[in-house]
């Protein structure tokens, strides 16, 4: 699957993206279970609203994290991921 900058993408039908306090980071929950997000993915799944495009997301977590490296590679990255694992599915 190619992700396009204009895509817009929204959390799966089926599963609730969540800060959990017990587990102190961002959780999907789904029917099947549970999983634990790390620092950087909770960051990006926390923007992935079917409303903002990927370049919004791009361009929002760069001014949030200016001094991280390779982000749009690993923004990318993570929603390919999140894609595959069928936790989000594409809007438009």
């Amino acid at each position: 699957m190619s992700i396009q900058q204009t895509d817009l993408y929204a959390i799966a039908l089926h599963h609730r993206f969540q800060w959990e306090e017990a587990q102190n980071c961002y959780v999907i929950l789904f029917p099947e279970g549970m999983v634990k997000l790390n620092g950087g993915a909770g960051e990006v799944l926390n923007m992935v609203d079917g409303k903002r495009t990927v370049t919004d997301i791009m361009t929002e977590l760069k001014a949030k994290f200016p001094d991280a490296l390779d982000l749009e590679q690993d923004i990318i990255g993570m929603l390919e991921l999140a894609i595959e694992k069928a936790w989000l599915r594409q809007i438009n």
